[in-house]
Order: structure tokens, then sequence, then C-alpha cells
């Protein structure tokens, strides 16, 4: 299996409608490798008429897949899950050469994404109910779910397979039809995962791919325009604001998984083994460019040191190059503006007086790389403490009293997850429940898991992902009185 092949198996058209189609005039773009800067390939460049083509193809293919047995509907998602797991190596491989991730972590999400399939296979079966008598006993109640709709999804470029896995597998098992639009830096995870579905059994219609340099412009007249019923969209703050306006016009159902500024957690009687572990997975997993990794690090006084230590050992030994060398943990970022954007926040710190224990530099040569780095002595002033790494960089910040440490960590705009680490059991419960968070890591670096409800709050977005509750976003409630 070479990289070439790999590339060269994965269609580079639109998927509208159970077929292949070239974009509107033919346009294409290129798709990167950002370890090398070479050019991969060149996919489909979308054009707003597609988007409207790819949207009618949905509506038409609606009723039909509502009317779908639900266990008709779950033997595809099944057949799915098993055939990601059958292909891990190679589409392990593609997303590594478009989004940069080490080969092992690429692997790893494969697995993580058939999992939603599965678990949305177990409840497309389990989509229930109710039936009540009225409290007067002159009537009857009952209660019914049915898909909401045609579908938007807009999903971003560090998780290519799994943020699709996660907003696909509820839809399809609520039986909605989907237009989903795939970030332009990782289109062919999106393009590989539509043939899939389609070897599964997935009727033409209810999944369409459209990829495409200009999202607003495709995306913004499908929500305009009336007859999709809603939109999930995992990305920026920033972004999500200017949906949600949108959405406004045709009050839209919306699920958001916005940004995340997670503050980590240290106190005095923590295992600091746990804690390093537990900081090396919430602060490197995809090399820091994920909406849960730990943004800012505070540690209580009386191990800030020997914490710093460790970790700045740690931090150091990490091998760095291609994703697809061996051993490789710290891969490139996804492009330059992502690097600058790192250098930026770094100087922003040191500026202020932090200091590097260790990193804090690009790498000379070709490919979007920058240093694992360890800052200490981090001020709460510095944009770092308000803005999203997403990138290799750990910042210190030491505190004194519990109090001070939830003031801090709750002292942001954002709140999709907090990570706290003590094995006080009362001082765990404590501060669990006075985080403002939507998930809280205890004793642990990494929360996501598809059998759980993956969301957050404040500026995080709304709703939830994944667990018993993930595919209500994907339903409507039904209540009809019956006369007796």
């Amino acid at each position: 299996m070479s990289e070439t092949s790999v590339v060269e198996g994965v269609h580079k058209e639109l998927f509208v409608g159970g077929k292949w189609v070239p974009a509107t005039g033919g346009r294409t773009f290129a798709v990167e490798d950002p370890a090398t800067g070479e050019v991969l390939c060149e996919v489909a460049d979308a054009t707003p008429q597609d988007g409207l083509a790819a949207l009618d193809a949905a509506v038409a293919a609606q009723a039909d897949w509502a009317r779908t047995a639900p266990r008709e509907r779950s033997e595809i998602l099944r057949r799915a899950y098993e055939l990601l797991l059958a292909r891990t190596d190679e589409l392990g491989l593609l997303m590594t050469l478009e989004m940069g991730k080490p080969l092992a972590e690429a692997k790893g999400e494969i697995a993580y994404a058939a999992e939603f399939f599965r678990w949305f296979s177990e409840e497309a079966v389990r989509i229930d109910g109710g039936y009540q008598v009225a409290p007067n006993g002159a009537g009857r109640f009952l209660v019914t779910k049915q898909p909401v709709g045609p579908t938007l999804l807009i999903t971003p470029w560090n998780f290519p397979m799994a943020m699709g896995g996660r907003k696909i597998g509820p839809a399809i098992a609520a039986g909605c039809t989907m237009v989903i639009k795939p970030a332009e830096q990782t289109p062919l995870s999106m393009l590989a995962l539509a043939a899939i579905l389609t070897e599964a059994g997935l009727p033409a219609g209810v999944l369409n791919v459209v990829t495409t340099t200009d999202p607003g412009g495709v995306m913004e007249p499908l929500i305009r325009d009336g007859r999709a019923r809603k939109l999930s969209f995992t990305g920026s703050t920033a972004v999500g604001r200017k949906l949600l306006e949108q959405c406004a016009d045709k009050v839209l159902r919306t699920s958001m998984e916005l940004g995340g500024n997670a503050p980590f957690l240290v106190f005095d009687d923590a295992d600091l083994d746990a804690a390093v572990d537990g900081a090396m997975q919430a602060k490197m997993r995809n090399i820091g460019e994920a909406c849960t990794a730990a943004n800012r690090f505070y540690v209580q006084r009386g191990v800030a040191d020997e914490f710093a230590r460790r970790l700045t050992e740690r931090m150091s030994a990490l091998p760095m190059g291609r994703g697809t060398e061996p051993g490789v943990v710290v891969g490139p970022l996804i492009d330059s503006d992502a690097v600058r954007k790192v250098s930026e926040l770094v100087r922003d710190a040191t500026d202020r007086g932090a200091r590097v224990l260790t990193g804090g530099a690009t790498v000379d040569g070709p490919g979007n790389f920058y240093q694992a780095t360890v800052l200490t002595g981090v001020p709460r002033d510095a944009r770092m403490a308000t803005e999203e790494i997403f990138g290799p960089v750990a910042p210190i910040t030491v505190f004194d009293t519990e109090d001070e440490a939830v003031a801090a960590a709750n002292d942001t705009e954002y709140g999709l997850v907090s990570y706290v680490f003590t094995n006080d059991l009362k001082r765990a419960l404590r501060v669990s429940e006075n985080l403002e968070a939507g998930m809280i890591g205890l004793n642990q670096g990494i929360v996501s898991n598809p059998a759980a409800p993956f969301g957050g709050v404040k500026q995080s977005g709304l709703g939830r992902e994944g667990g018993a509750v993930g595919i209500d976003e994907f339903l409507e409630i039904k209540y009809v009185a019956v006369a007796l």
C-alpha cells in the first residue's frame, strides 16, 4: 500500500444523489501534505449551484429514507463500522497525508469514528415514545419521535473522519438525509467515508458531499433555503455565531460544537505520575489541535516545580517529523497560519514574563512544524489565557487555593471541557460541580467517547453529540392527543 495508491483510490468529485459528479465548470482545488507542502491531488470545488443540487437530492430522498425500517438503518451502520475497521491502515494513511497527525493517531481516529457507527446502529432500533392517560382520564397522550428532516453538516479539519462519523451516525440512525461539507484542508477522508457508506448500502441521496473553497457562499444559501431543517456544525465560535444568525432566518434547529479553552488543574494531593500522563494526553493528542486540548495548566504551588520538570522532560523527548515516519509523535500543524498563530501566542507570553522550559520555536525546512513547548510563569493576562492555542504548547500558571483555581478556570467565555487531578474525593466532587464546563476529565486526560454526551456550555456550543442523547438532536417529538 503506497501513498500514491491510497490517494488515487479516493474519488475526487462531489457526491450528489448517489453519483460522483464534477463541480460546475470543472473547478478544482489542491489538497496539500502539511508535512511537506506538496500537493497530494486536486478535488472538486463546489459552487453554490452544486450545493443546491446536493440539497435537492437530500430533499428528494427524505420521505423514503424516513420510512426505512430502523433495523435496516441499523444494519447499514453496522456494515459501515466493519468496513472502516477492515480498512484502518489505508484510511489512517490517507488521513495522515492530508492532515499531518502521526499514523498511529490517525489509525486510532478511524477506530474512534467507527465506534460512532456501531453505537448509533444500536440506537437506531431504540427510538422510543410514550403513551399516557390524560390527567382527567378523558383522553390519551401518544408521543412519538420522527426524523427532523434534511440536515446540513459542517465538519472541521482536525478530526476529519471522527467528526463526520459523530454527525452522520445519528443522522442515519434517526432517518435524516444529509448534505455534508468537510473542511477544505482535509476533504479526502470524507470522500472515502462516502464511498464506504455507499458500499454499506446507504441509498442514493441520503448522504451528499460537497467539497469547496467557498464554504460561506455554498452553505449560506442552503441554510436560508428553508427546506433543510437542521444544521450541525463543529468549528470555531466566531463562525458558529455567524451560522446561528443565518439559521435564525428559517428557525433551523442547530447543534454547535464550538471552541474550547480547557483548564487543567493539578492539586498538591494529585498523583503526579498520573497528572503528567494525563497532561501529555490532554495536550498532545492530535498535536494539540483539538478543542478538548488542555489550553491552560493551573498547578498548585507545592507541586508546581516538580510537575513542570516532569512535563518538560516528557515534552522535550517527543520525536518530531512527518506523521508517516515510525515513532513520530509531533507532526506538522495544519498550515502556515496555524504556525504563525502559535508563534505569536508564545511570543506574547514570553514578552509578558513567561519562561520557556523547552521548545518555543518553529522548525527550519519544509512543512508546518512547531516544537513541543512548555512555558512556566505564564501571566493570566497573556493572550493564550483567553485564546485557543491549537498547537503543542503547555503554559503553566501557579495557584495557591482551590477557590483561586476554580475562579481562574472559569474565567473564560468557553466551557467545553476541564481537567482535574486530585486524590481528595470531596475536592474532586466539589471542583467538578463548580467548574463551568460540559465535560470534566477527573484524573484522566481524555474525555471523548462515542457512548458519552459530548458538548459544552457558554460559548462552547449548543446540544450534545454521542451518548444516548446524541440521536435526539436529529429527532422531533410529536404529540398526538387522542379522544376517547
